[in-house]
């Protein structure tokens, strides 16, 4: 459940038929696989502090990190706030339903969290890899164009893409042109005219 590395190949998914992690949430095995980017270094957080997986140690280095974001990477930030529970809605902590309070909040400051670029990848990459992976684990919070766009995006993205402000702008405005009906199609050639386009271009680690 690794994520993949920077210029790796893109691989299809046995459950949905698109490039893996590009189906979540709908599709359980790509949303396994973006919650995996997540609790994988969840785990290594544990190891590291010489914690065990009890959810009572668990849930004091939760709160932990939930205090303290700027502190830790945005992949323990996310899991720490999977850990807590929303004293107003009662979900996981950031992600309750639109207009809870407590959850808006700290969503809000999960983006303090550090965001460590990857070897090989363009500056930046590392923020779109978490905005994506955030979108797509909290859906019910976003429209249904962007939610297109971003899991859509997301396996380029986590093999070292990173759109320019001219491809971004290309790709909202077809899907916005598009009829409800052919957006998913648009994107989805969208997605494979950027993937020939990017392993073209000199330098390019794909």
């Amino acid at each position: 459940m690794t994520r993949p590395e920077a210029g790796a190949a893109l691989r299809r998914c046995a459950g949905c038929g698109g490039y893996e992690y590009g189906g979540a949430p709908a599709c359980t095995s790509c949303r396994d696989l973006v919650d995996g980017i997540v609790e994988e270094q969840w785990a290594v957080f544990l190891h590291d502090w010489d914690a065990s997986a009890d959810a009572g140690q668990e849930a004091g280095l939760a709160e932990m990190v939930a205090a303290e974001p700027d502190r830790h990477d945005w992949r323990v930030v996310d899991a720490a706030l999977d850990r807590l529970v929303c004293s107003g809605c009662g979900d996981r902590l950031g992600r309750g339903p639109a207009g809870c309070s407590s959850c808006d909040l700290a969503h809000g400051f999960r983006y303090a969290a550090i965001e460590t670029d990857r070897p090989g990848v363009p500056p930046g990459n590392e923020h779109a890899v978490r905005v994506n992976v955030s979108v797509v684990r909290r859906p019910h919070i976003t429209s249904d164009n962007e939610l297109l766009v971003r899991r859509l995006l997301l396996p380029l993205i986590l093999v070292g893409y990173l759109p320019t402000t001219e491809e971004a702008q290309r790709v909202s405005a077809r899907i916005r042109s598009a009829s409800p009906g052919q957006k998913p199609a648009v994107m989805n050639l969208t997605v494979e005219e950027i993937l020939r386009d990017w392993r073209g271009r000199p330098g390019s680690s794909a």
